[in-house]
C-alpha cells in the first residue's frame, strides 16, 4: 500500500518540503510513501523551485486528484484546500501547524498539529522521536520553509520551536548564513516582472469556508510595495475575476516584509464586516494594517470573528 502525502493547494515551501519530509520519514520507518503537490513543476511558485534547486531535492509528484487512495495529509486539514477526491480517500495522518479543520475520518488515525510557525518544525521533532537522521538535502528544504513561514523569525507564529528546529538543521544542511538564504528566498518571491496578475494572486492563496461564506485569502511578501504599484489595478482585476466566482470576499495581503505590515486589499460583499474585522478603515479598496504578516494568526482568525464561525 502506497501512502501518498500531499500539502495544500497552491502549494508554498512548507506544503512542499513537508509532504517531502514526512514522505522520507514514513520510508525509513519501513512504509511506501511517495510525495505529491496539486500543481506542476513549472507552475511551482518560484521561491519553492529556488529551494528544490539550491539543495538538490525532487520535486513531488504533480496529484491533482487522490479518489480511492491512502492519503497522508501536511500543512492543512480542511477540505477546501484537498485535492479532488479527497473525501473519497482514506487519509492516515495528518501533519499541521493551522487551525483543526473540516477533514474526517471513519477510524482513528495519527493526527500532530502544533502552534509553531511551520510543519518543518513539528516533522523536526517527529524525526527526533523516531530517531531517524534527517537526510541533508531533505533537512534543507524544512530549513528553508521554517525561514519562509516565519519570515526570518518576523512572524507573529515564530516561537521557540522554530527557532531551535532552525539551529538543528542549518547544521545538517550545512547553511552558515541563514540570513543570505532567506534574503534569497525573498528575492525569488517577490519576484512580480512578467508574471500575470492571476497567477500573482494565486501564488500564496487560501480559501476558507466562514459560515457557509466562501473566503479567499491571497498573500504577496515583497521586500518594498513599490513592486507592484504598476500592476497594482491588474492584481484587483484578477481579484474581481476570483470573487466573481462564487465568493463572499477576496483579500489580497500585500506585505511589506521591511517595514513589517501589510496594505490590505479587500473585495467583498461586506466591507464594513471587513473594516471591523481589522478595526480599521478602508481607503477606497485598501488599509494598511501595522504588524500584519501572518494570514495564519492575524488575518483568519479576525475574519472567522467577524463572521461569527
Amino acid at each position: 500500500m502506497t501512502i501518498y502525502v500531499t500539502g495544500h493547494s497552491n502549494p508554498d515551501t512548507d506544503s512542499v518540503t513537508a509532504a517531502i519530509g514526512l514522505a522520507t520519514l514514513l520510508n525509513a520507518q519501513g512504509q511506501d510513501a511517495k510525495a505529491c503537490m496539486q500543481t506542476s513543476l513549472d507552475k511551482l511558485n518560484p521561491e519553492s523551485t529556488v529551494v528544490l534547486e539550491r539543495f538538490g531535492l525532487t520535486a513531488p509528484e504533480e496529484m491533482n486528484d487522490v479518489a480511492g487512495k491512502t492519503v497522508a495529509l501536511v500543512d492543512f486539514s480542511d477540505i477546501g484546500q484537498g485535492p479532488a477526491g479527497i473525501t473519497e480517500a482514506e487519509v492516515v495522518s495528518i501533519v499541521d501547524h493551522h487551525k483543526i479543520g473540516d477533514v474526517t475520518t471513519n477510524q482513528p488515525i495519527f493526527f500532530r498539529a502544533e502552534p509553531v510557525g511551520c510543519t518543518g518544525t513539528v516533522l523536526n521533532k517527529m524525526f527526533k522521536d523516531a530517531g531517524v537522521a534527517i537526510p541533508k538535502d531533505v533537512a534543507g528544504g524544512m530549513l528553508s520553509a521554517i525561514l519562509s513561514d516565519t519570515v526570518n523569525f518576523k512572524s507573529p507564529t515564530c516561537t521557540d520551536d522554530d527557532k531551535a528546529a532552525v539551529a538543528d538543521l542549518k547544521t545538517i544542511a550545512g547553511v552558515d548564513d541563514t540570513d543570505s538564504l532567506f534574503m534569497d528566498m525573498l528575492k525569488a518571491k517577490s519576484s512580480v516582472a512578467g508574471v500575470p496578475a492571476k497567477d500573482l494572486l494565486f501564488r500564496d492563496y487560501k480559501d476558507f469556508d466562514m459560515k457557509g461564506n466562501k473566503v479567499g485569502v491571497g498573500q504577496l511578501e515583497l521586500a518594498t510595495l513599490d513592486q507592484v504599484a504598476a500592476i497594482r489595478d491588474d492584481l484587483i482585476g484578477a481579484m474581481k475575476e476570483v470573487k466573481a466566482d462564487g465568493r463572499h470576499t477576496v483579500l489580497l495581503m500585500l506585505t511589506d516584509v521591511v517595514k513589517e505590515g501589510t496594505d490590505l486589499v479587500v473585495i467583498s460583499d461586506d466591507a464594513a464586516l471587513i473594516e471591523g474585522a481589522f478595526d480599521g478603515k478602508l481607503d477606497g479598496i485598501s488599509m494598511w494594517v501595522d504588524g500584519m504578516m501572518s494570514r495564519k494568526k492575524q488575518t483568519v482568525p479576525n475574519l472567522q470573528k467577524a463572521f461569527g464561525c
